[in-house]
């Protein structure tokens, strides 16, 4: 009996130690500028209206902190002819033109002012094919026993050609995203396949019939494609525990006026085609 009531002291001793707060310092860095800069042109499309949005980094657990940019300066220049496009602040972090005129080949500098600093950013807008068709199947992917959807395009011969996919089902907060280089396809119809992990105790988390997907195919430049490719790797490998150190990835905006003072983010412009598919 005298053992029983050592073991439930010390038990009782472990369990109230437990209740003791741990108050962890969690390094901090001055806030940054965000860049959102997507110059999507939609084939089909005019393609004139076009959105910027600017804010600021925040710490970490920080969810209160308003790091939405107003009064910034923005403006997208085609290299090329010298056209100017001013891109108007909405007051809530967003800034919009709907003069845009998008040239393929065409090369294109953002210039951005705030806090009296310079931020400078040159893109290429790329071309992209149309998507020859779409197909489902439960053998296309790893899993025979889930749906998987195939999207497939022809890749232009004779030059080097970049693109991301995005695939996002209707209902879901995150997409799908791979990007492909033709490297050793060029010239060749390009297929490209998307299933979710089967889930025996959630079967809403595999693409199911009805399900509603939203494919998007653009044409990016070979600089993009090796910054998404980094971020796509350390998303997938988040978790593993023998995947390297996530590392800071930097985009394409330089701050000319304070070098050290680099923002984050990526000014692209591409060229997309749109499909929506619903499985059977």
């Amino acid at each position: 009996m005298k053992y029983i009531k050592q073991i439930a002291i010390i038990a009782c001793l472990i369990l109230a130690s437990c209740e003791d707060v741990i108050d962890v310092t969690v390094p901090t860095a001055a806030p940054r500028l965000v860049v959102e800069a997507s110059i999507d042109w939609e084939k089909g499309t005019v393609g004139n209206n076009q959105t910027i949005k600017l804010h600021t980094s925040t710490p970490y657990f920080d969810t209160t902190t308003n790091n939405i940019v107003t009064g910034a300066t923005v403006k997208v220049t085609n290299t090329n002819s010298g056209a100017e496009f001013t891109f108007a602040d909405q007051n809530n972090g967003t800034y919009t033109t709907s003069s845009f005129i998008p040239v393929v080949n065409d090369t294109y500098t953002l210039e951005i002012v705030y806090n009296g600093e310079n931020y400078q950013a040159s893109e290429t807008l790329k071309s992209v094919s149309d998507i020859n068709r779409i197909t489902q199947s439960l053998e296309g992917g790893f899993d025979d026993e889930v749906l998987d959807v195939t999207i497939f395009w022809d890749d232009p011969a004779d030059e080097e050609n970049y693109y991301l996919v995005r695939v996002l089902e209707v209902g879901d907060m995150f997409p799908f995203l791979e990007e492909i280089s033709d490297e050793f396809i060029n010239g060749n119809e390009i297929d490209d396949f998307f299933e979710k992990d089967d889930d025996a105790d959630d079967p809403t988390e595999e693409f199911n019939p009805g399900d509603t997907v939203d494919i998007s195919l653009f044409g990016i430049s070979e600089r993009y494609h090796n910054y998404m490719q980094l971020l796509i790797e350390q998303y997938d490998s988040g978790g593993d525990p023998f995947s390297s150190v996530a590392a800071e990835i930097r985009g394409n905006c330089i701050n000319t006026t304070t070098p050290d003072n680099y923002a984050f983010g990526y000014f692209r412009l591409t060229q997309v085609v749109k499909e929506s598919y619903t499985f059977q």
